[in-house]
């Protein structure tokens, strides 16, 4: 097995410099309520969440140098950013299905932080022993740590690296300047309604003899004229972008209309205000358009949905599957470090929190965990069986999601299929204990969620510690910084979730949440008998084929079960990204010397090939985009709450957000190979 033991760090190990002060610490739990409040909006819009490594690490960079903080100071702040993100990322996909199942009216406060206080805690803890079996003794990628550490070591250095050019310490004007072009265009899309945000079109394709009657077939098209999906597009590359593509070709341009001529498609009642005015958006002001888009979705949410369900659920079994040696390796590691594993002096660079002390606090965390079950359910022998189960099966759940983020980066982390599984296997025991029915969804949705925010935040605390490595942070310390993340995020999520809520709907087309209805159906479906099984086993089917093909499951049934508004815009940004890296392999197709690992490049100083910068800067600008439309659309949604109406058209003409959208990936594609032609002068 591969090991980085030997690994030579930016920060040697024998150096000391400030790491876990009281700036950074404060830096970080600021940052870790701004990047999950971003992330919250992003997830419930989009479904999908992006690491925050990369923002954060730039945003403390940014505030610590009026400071002159240290690079490992930095590193601290940006690990209260990680924390504060990942933390949302097991909320926002599992607490908001409370709501769509009517268990709760609105977001309740102080359930939900808890449940996030408890699953954050156990999620860093569990990532102690884990740690050395998959960063140090695996060859796993961590793209974005890699990413992280480029843009730390060569804006931030340390003292004796003074000599850095202006253009390397300019590179993160780029990340501003998506900032800026994403919140400006996304306040212009949701606050001022001047352009729009989503354009939908649907065309009769002719009348066809089905079943003995004459039946209207239609094809349906849209996308999202988003700036931060062009951004996650990016990031996650044109294979898995294409992958979610697919998907949504798949339910959507074949499936649907298939559904839809044979059935028919579903009419609104339109009496229903709130069904008028959704039919009125779909269709821009145009009601026969936005009937029929409107039918469209019913056909969406009702039957294909469940199939990128039962696609999720093979996944995340097959995923567990995968990685039982792994799972194997990460327990076996525990085991010696309980038994006296860190008795001898480590490194710096390879010292962690006491292993001792990391199982005495999550064996006390089952107390609390046992009280909320046994409080909400008030089935207090069950309680104590599912606390039990929560605090052990986070471990597995923790290890895949650090695992899968290790791989394909926080930002593509399937948490969801690692939820479905857990979703599953709880809904079977609570049916075991003779609980069923509506009374159970709420207590196998809270269960869930604590194992969510546990794994989700595996994921960051592993890309973080990966980094961390690469530039010589003190493991100790970043995990410490972690827990203050959690401590300091939890308890303003509930608050932008309840914010966000009243302000578009949960559900509703401008907050689809796609995770949490996912979740939603799985509870109805085994609980309460509602689910659409042929569709289920339909996905179940498809996955095994897949698998068989030896194709990515997860991203497909991504795919499929989100609105195809967004697997557009995805797909846009992994052709961006396609050319970008075609582009640079043909600049450099003649170069044969000998490159050093990614991880070595990452902390490179000297002698930095132009290729990497290209890279660099696209990394930079995608972060801005996502995070500066992430952060507008929480800011938006509270103008909305204090009663503030900016709206300039009630629909908002489409040609012009279009164009606009189209110009920023075009600025995707430009700036990032602008260093090509720069270096080439």
């Amino acid at each position: 097995m591969p090991s980085r033991d030997d690994f030579k760090s930016f920060i040697p190990a024998k150096k000391t410099i400030p790491e876990l002060t009281l700036k950074a610490v404060a830096i970080g739990a600021l940052l870790a309520i701004i990047l999950g409040a971003a992330n919250a909006y992003l997830g419930l819009y989009a479904g999908m969440t992006v690491s925050a490594v990369i923002p954060g690490a730039v945003m403390a960079f940014a505030l610590l140098k009026p400071f002159k903080g240290t690079i490992l100071e930095v590193n601290i702040s940006m690990m209260g950013a990680a924390a504060g993100e990942a933390l949302a990322a097991g909320v926002i996909f599992t607490i908001p299905a409370l709501v769509i199942l009517k268990t709760w009216t609105e977001i309740q406060y102080v359930e939900t932080t808890v449940i996030a206080l408890l699953g954050g805690m156990i999620g860093v803890l569990w990532m102690v022993p884990l740690r050395r079996a998959l960063v140090i003794k695996t060859d796993l990628p961590f793209p974005e740590g890699i990413a992280v550490a480029a843009v730390l070591t060569t804006t931030v250095g340390y003292e004796e690296e003074s000599t850095k050019t202006k253009k390397d310490a300019s590179a993160g004007i780029w990340l501003v300047v998506g900032v800026l072009i994403a919140a400006i265009f996304k306040f212009s899309q949701v606050s001022l309604k001047l352009v729009g945000g989503v354009i939908h079109g649907i065309i009769n394709i002719g009348k066809y003899n089905i079943g003995g009657g004459e039946k209207s077939g239609y094809m349906y098209g849209g996308v999202a004229t988003s700036p931060a999906l062009l951004g996650v597009g990016w990031i996650i590359g044109p294979r898995i972008s294409s992958f979610v593509f697919v998907g949504g070709l798949l339910g959507w341009v074949i499936l649907a209309p298939l559904i839809a001529l044979a059935m028919g498609l579903p009419t609104p009642n339109l009496a229903d205000p709130e069904i008028y005015k959704e039919v009125l958006q779909l269709g821009n002001g145009n009601l026969d358009i936005g009937t029929r888009i409107w039918g469209f979705f019913q056909i969406w949410g009702n039957y294909i949905r469940y199939i990128g369900v039962g696609a999720m659920v093979v996944g995340g079994l097959y995923t567990i599957f995968k990685l039982r040696a792994n799972l194997a390796s990460g327990i076996k590691e525990a085991i010696v470090g309980i038994k006296g594993g860190q008795i001898a002096a480590k490194e710096r660079t390879d010292q962690d929190m006491n292993f001792k002390r990391v199982f005495l606090m999550i064996a006390v965390l089952t107390i609390p965990v046992f009280i909320v079950y046994g409080m909400i359910s008030e089935m207090w022998a069950v309680s104590a069986f599912m606390s039990v189960f929560a605090i052990l099966f986070a471990f597995i759940a923790s290890a895949i999601a650090g695992y899968m983020a290790a791989l394909l980066g926080s930002s593509n982390n399937p948490i969801s299929g690692v939820t479905v599984s857990v979703l599953l296997i709880t809904c079977l025991i609570l049916l075991g204990f003779g609980v069923s029915g509506a009374g159970a969804f709420g207590i196998a949705i809270l269960i869930a969620a604590v194992i969510c925010c546990a794994a989700a935040i595996s994921g960051d605390v592993l890309q973080s510690m990966a980094c961390g490595r690469m530039i010589g942070a003190t493991p100790r310390k970043q995990q410490i910084a972690e827990m203050i993340g959690v401590l300091a995020a939890a308890p303003f999520l509930a608050i932008v979730i309840q914010a966000l809520d009243q302000a578009y709907k949960i559900g509703s087309p401008d907050l689809p949440a796609p995770q949490s209805f996912l979740m939603a159906g799985i509870v109805k479906g085994v609980l309460g008998g509602d689910m659409v099984w042929p569709f289920v086993i339909a996905g179940m089917v498809l996955a095994i084929v897949l698998i068989l093909i030896d194709l990515p499951v997860l991203p497909v049934a991504i795919g499929i079960y989100l609105p195809f508004t967004l697997a557009v815009p995805i797909f846009a940004g992994g052709i961006v990204r396609h050319v970008t890296n075609r582009s640079i392999a043909k600049k450099f197709s003649g170069d044969e010397e000998e490159e050093a690992s990614d991880w070595e490049l990452a902390i490179k100083q000297k002698d930095v090939k132009p290729k990497e910068k290209v890279v660099r800067t696209g990394l930079l600008l995608t972060a801005g985009l996502i995070a500066g439309e992430a952060l507008m659309g929480v800011v938006v949604a509270f103008i909305i709450i204090g009663g503030i109406d900016l709206h300039i058209f009630d629909f908002p003409p489409m040609l012009p957000a279009l164009l606009i959208w189209i110009f920023v990936a075009i600025l995707l594609a430009y700036i990032p190979l602008r260093e090509l032609f720069v270096n080439k002068e």
